[in-house]
């Protein structure tokens, strides 16, 4: 049965100071870009800081809502970027780990519509040597939320102790979940055999088409997402660009389409959904547990809030999403409400 359509969304709410942090875990990666050589036959590259969840604990941070990044970060030339960039959009690194391991490096190529293909740099880094011992002295006491994912989770040695600690801290603290599945880095098959575990303390799965298509090859999104809320994972969104986001909350459904983009390049704008989704969803008190009382309707408000956000981290050159600030007003929320799936 279809159902009428949200109503326009509210103004965003930016949580109070005092309130609890979210947690994001992941890697800091030093995304670097081609750009005109001053000589012939060099090559000039711009390196920017980012990797998939330090660029949406600064979209958080910039949102306003608290943002603490669990990272471990290398004094090389590229940590001391990554610290300056985080700290300068408010992301508290008060836990983040002084890594002696080099930084990530990543070497990105755009296509015509601004998609990028990477090269990584990642033998050794510093981003996955996580151990029990560093994870063990993290406070989540009060955390409303803890969002992980993209390769700190399957690179080892540290991606196991990563999986133990999420599925700890999802006794207490809503789980997110952001695979940004890397072939190049590590093998389908480890993501395929993973992800079913994880969605048992998954409470938020977001996922591109792209990932999409490369875990389940020819599986409609509507198989897939039935698939991983069996698995345990009460919401799942999946975003498709320019043609916007499904949501599958528990097999009841909504498209969201995404609003008009002048889109310079897309990097970053999956980890500027992710972090648009869950700083709408916490504004409203809607994060910690496992979101026994969220509805579709507040969903689907999330979702288009957040293709607002991701559309304008699109409209400028690599991960830098937007702040609170540069917002526009809100726009007439659209889209179609599925019933439950049957099965």
């Amino acid at each position: 049965m279809s159902l009428p359509l949200p109503r326009p969304l509210p103004t965003p709410l930016p949580p109070a100071s005092s309130a609890p942090p979210v947690t994001v875990l992941g890697e800091c990666v030093a995304d670097a870009f081609t750009v005109p050589a001053p000589v012939p036959g060099e090559l000039a590259l711009r390196v920017l800081p980012g990797g998939g969840p330090a660029n949406t604990a600064v979209a958080l941070a910039r949102l306003g809502t608290p943002a603490r990044l669990l990272a471990r970060l290398s004094d090389d030339v590229f940590g001391r970027l990554f610290r300056a960039h985080l700290e300068a959009s408010g992301v508290d690194l008060t836990a983040a780990v002084r890594a002696p391991e080099p930084s990530t490096l990543a070497v990105a190529e755009l296509d015509a519509q601004g998609r990028a293909a990477y090269s990584f740099h990642a033998q050794g880094t510093a981003d996955w040597q996580w151990t029990a011992r560093e994870l063990s002295a993290v406070d989540l006491a009060g955390a409303p939320c803890l969002h992980a994912g993209s390769l700190a989770l399957v690179r080892e040695p540290g991606g196991a102790v990563v999986e133990d600690f999420l599925a700890r801290a999802s006794a207490a603290a809503t789980i997110s979940l952001d695979p940004n599945v890397r072939p190049l880095l590590v093998g389908l098959d480890v993501y395929r055999e993973r992800l079913q575990r994880w969605c048992a303390f998954t409470d938020v799965l977001r996922l591109s088409e792209d990932d999409l298509e490369l875990l389940l090859p020819g599986t409609t999104i509507e198989r897939a997402c039935d698939s991983w809320h069996a698995a345990g994972a009460p919401l799942v969104v999946v975003t498709r660009g320019e043609r916007g986001a499904v949501a599958s909350l528990n097999g009841e459904r909504a498209a969201v389409p995404a609003p008009p983009a002048d889109v310079v390049d897309t990097v970053g704008a999956g980890d500027s959904f992710t972090a648009g989704l869950l700083h709408h969803l916490g504004a409203r008190g809607l994060l910690g547990g496992r979101l026994t009382g969220l509805r579709l309707d507040d969903v689907v408000d999330a979702c288009a809030f957040a293709a607002r956000v991701a559309a304008l981290t699109c409209s400028v050159v690599g991960p830098n999403p937007p702040w609170a600030s540069q917002l526009p007003l809100p726009a007439p929320a659209a889209g179609q409400v599925a019933g439950r799936a049957a099965g």
